[in-house]
């Protein structure tokens, strides 16, 4: 990963949650507005495209092997030099009889507040790891999700686009 060269990475620097300043960017790929104008499927396409591109930019550069934390950190930094806004490891509270209950769930990532990013390294997804992708969209109730699976050789074989047709339940 090429860094500015005043930006030092340190065991403890969290480019997840690195703001990125106006030189850091590319152009971006999403001019700001309305969030509520994402919600049309030709802009949540091009929001996973990109998500998607940027995994694959990512994986290519490191291969399979590391931690998840470390795949999210270069994931987020790659989708924030797109333009994009990304927040990782949001709470993710439940509503149980019109109470709001924290029990710990986190998305792995937010991307753009409406495509949940659940991150893996595992040598294989089962049917569980889909299953919680899409509890969060339904709870959260998010469009649509990419399950991406980063211990693979070829990464195409790593993703899985999960989209919640219920909405919150």
């Amino acid at each position: 990963m090429r860094l500015r060269s005043d930006v030092r990475v340190t065991p403890t620097t969290n480019l997840c949650s690195k703001k990125l300043n106006a030189e850091d960017a590319e152009a971006p790929l999403f001019p700001a507005r309305d969030r509520g104008d994402y919600l049309d499927t030709s802009n949540v396409d091009r929001i996973t495209a990109a998500i998607i591109g940027s995994a694959m930019k990512v994986h290519s550069k490191l291969g399979p092997g590391l931690l998840e934390s470390a795949y999210r950190a270069c994931l987020a930094y790659e989708l924030r030099k797109s333009g994009l806004s990304v927040e990782c490891e949001v709470p993710l509270p439940i509503v149980y009889d019109a109470v709001e209950i924290d029990v710990g769930y986190r998305l792995d990532m937010l991307v753009e507040s409406i495509v949940v990013t659940e991150l893996k390294t595992v040598r294989r997804v089962f049917q569980v790891h889909r299953a919680q992708l899409l509890s969060h969209l339904r709870l959260g109730g998010y469009p649509v999700g990419l399950l991406i699976n980063f211990h693979v050789v070829r990464l195409k074989h790593g993703i899985t686009r999960v989209v919640n047709g219920f909405g919150p339940q």
